[in-house]
């Protein structure tokens, strides 16, 4: 089995660097790495075209001016040739070297979707300050907010000609309505890995202070009434309880 990982990227020179390398570092897996970039002008182009030939031939990039993270996305589900896709975010990193590995062999017949957990970490730190556990999501969680974790999610290529892409009229919310529809409405057949997929650098553009939280909200609200669900801005509230958790029950 092929896995298609896409990363997206813009001015990510002092980052990306990581996350190429743990896509590299992969054993016993056919990797199809995508990087889409969107005209950066800080060296990320350098840092591609540097990393390509270490590829050998297994790793496309493109580099361009996009309407953003979910159009960049959009494209590089467009080049996938895997029959797996997943996303890598820029200053993000593969768990360990049998990761892609350990996702592929996951697929069983029936199976459209996987996902896992993901590990927190703060800058180049390996110590967890929060775990996000995707075991105890259920689909009706959407309606409050709740999504399993999205870096650590990989489907099946054919399922994007059935649910879509990801819409591009979020600013930060279109990972869950996507998977709103993936999960929810097309209520594909998932498998819940119970492991870290991924681990991320604390800080994004969902995360950065009350008003992106709002945001965020409110685009989580109008994705479940966009799809046919009752939902209002209350209702986002108890996830943040929730969340707590992974702060306090960490592992490493």
């Amino acid at each position: 089995m092929k896995v298609s990982l896409i990363t997206v990227c813009f001015r990510s020179a002092g980052v990306i660097r990581s996350a190429i390398e743990s896509v590299l570092a992969q054993k016993g897996i056919d990797v199809d790495y995508i990087v889409v970039d969107g005209g950066s002008n800080d060296g990320t182009v350098e840092i591609l075209k540097e990393y390509e030939s270490k590829f050998a031939g297994r790793m496309r990039w493109i580099s361009e001016r996009d309407e953003g993270m979910y159009d960049a996305l959009n494209k590089g589900i467009k080049m996938a040739e895997g029959d797996v896709v997943g996303i890598l975010n820029a200053d993000d990193v593969l768990e360990d070297e049998n990761t892609l590995a350990f996702i592929a062999s996951s697929f069983e017949p029936k199976v459209d979707c996987v996902y896992g957990d993901i590990r927190f970490v703060r800058g180049e730190s390996k110590k967890t300050l929060r775990y996000y556990c995707s075991k105890r999501w259920r689909p009706w969680m959407h309606n409050w907010g709740f999504m399993p974790a999205h870096p650590s999610v990989y489907v099946r290529r054919e399922v994007f000609d059935r649910v879509g892409g990801y819409k591009l009229g979020y600013d930060i919310s279109a990972d869950f309505e996507w998977m709103v529809r993936l999960l929810c409405k097309a209520r594909v057949k998932t498998r819940y890995l119970p492991r870290s997929i991924v681990t991320m650098r604390l800080g994004g553009k969902s995360t950065a202070g009350l008003k992106a939280m709002l945001k965020l909200n409110r685009e989580n609200v109008r994705a479940n009434r966009e799809n046919g669900y009752f939902c209002c801005l209350p209702m986002m509230l108890p996830k943040y309880f929730f969340k707590i958790w992974g702060y306090i029950f960490r592992r490493t």
